[in-house]
C-alpha cells in the first residue's frame, strides 16, 4: 500500500495549528493521567521476596536462575530475605510456598523450576491450591514475550502467579532465559503496586484484632514467627 500522504499536498494551515495544539494537550493530560496510574498510595517502594529454587539435581551453588531472580532484586533496590533449594515434590513445594508466603518478612516469593510438562513437574499443581486469587495476566504475558525467543515451545510453559495469604507468588521456569524475562520484564515492573494491592487492609485489621482469614482466602494471616533459611541440598536425581 502506498503512504497515504503520497500525491495529497494539504496546505490547512489553520487545521493543522489547531490539531497541533491538540496534540499537545491531549498528550500533556494523557502523561499526567499515566503518571498517575504508576505510581499509587498504596505501592511499596521496597519489596523483601523469598526465593525457592524448585530441583532434584541443582544446588543453590550451581543456580544461575535464582542468583539472577536475587540480584535483579537486588539491583532494583529490593532484598531478599531467604533462599531455600527444594526437590520436586508436590508436599514440599506447596508446604514450603504457604510457609513462605505467611511470613510477615515476606512481601513476596518467586519460585523457578517444575513448571514444565515432565512427571515431576508439579510446581503449577502444588501451589495452585494455595491461591486465594490467581493472576492469569501473568502466564500470559510471560508466554507472549517468550514466544518473541522462542517460537511455539513456549506452549510447554506452565508459569503461573497468584495471591497466598495477601502475598503474591510467581512461579517460573527453571531456565536462566525464562527467568530472566519473567523477573526483569514482568514482575518487577509491578511488584510493588501488587504487593501493596495484595496487602491493602490486612495489616489494619490484624491490628484491630478482627479475623481476616476470609479476606485473604481462607489461608491464613501472616506469621510473625521466624523461620530459618533452609540450604538443604538433594543429590536425588532429577
Amino acid at each position: 500500500m502506498s503512504d497515504a500522504g503520497d500525491g495529497h499536498d494539504h496546505d490547512h494551515h489553520d487545521e493543522s495549528d489547531h490539531n497541533g495544539q491538540h496534540d499537545a494537550t491531549h498528550d500533556g493530560q494523557h502523561d499526567a493521567t499515566h503518571d498517575d496510574h504508576d505510581h499509587h498510595d498504596h505501592d511499596a517502594d521496597s519489596v523483601a521476596i523469598a526465593v525457592v529454587t524448585v530441583s532434584s539435581s541443582r544446588s543453590l551453588d550451581e543456580d544461575p536462575s535464582g542468583d539472577h531472580v536475587v540480584a535483579a532484586f537486588e539491583d532494583a533496590d529490593h532484598e531478599t530475605v531467604v533462599r531455600e533449594l527444594i526437590p520436586d515434590e508436590y508436599d514440599s513445594v506447596q508446604g514450603t510456598v504457604d510457609r513462605l508466603a505467611r511470613r510477615k518478612d515476606t512481601d513476596a516469593v518467586v519460585t523457578t523450576g517444575g513448571t514444565g510438562v515432565t512427571p515431576d513437574d508439579v510446581t503449577p499443581e502444588a501451589v495452585k491450591g494455595l491461591f486465594a486469587k490467581t493472576l492469569p495476566g501473568f502466564g500470559e504475558l510471560f508466554r507472549r514475550l517468550s514466544y518473541e525467543e522462542i517460537g511455539t515451545r513456549t506452549i510447554g510453559s506452565r508459569a503461573i502467579a497468584g495471591v497466598v495469604s495477601a502475598t503474591p507468588v510467581f512461579c517460573l521456569p527453571g531456565s536462566e532465559n525464562a527467568v530472566r524475562i519473567g523477573v526483569d520484564e514482568v514482575i518487577l515492573p509491578e511488584i510493588g503496586h501488587l504487593v501493596g494491592l495484595a496487602g491493602r487492609g490486612v495489616e489494619d485489621a490484624e491490628e484491630a484484632g478482627d479475623d481476616v482469614e476470609g479476606e485473604i482466602g481462607g489461608n491464613g494471616t501472616k506469621e510473625g514467627d521466624d523461620v530459618e533459611t533452609d540450604d538443604t541440598e538433594t543429590d536425588d536425581a532429577e
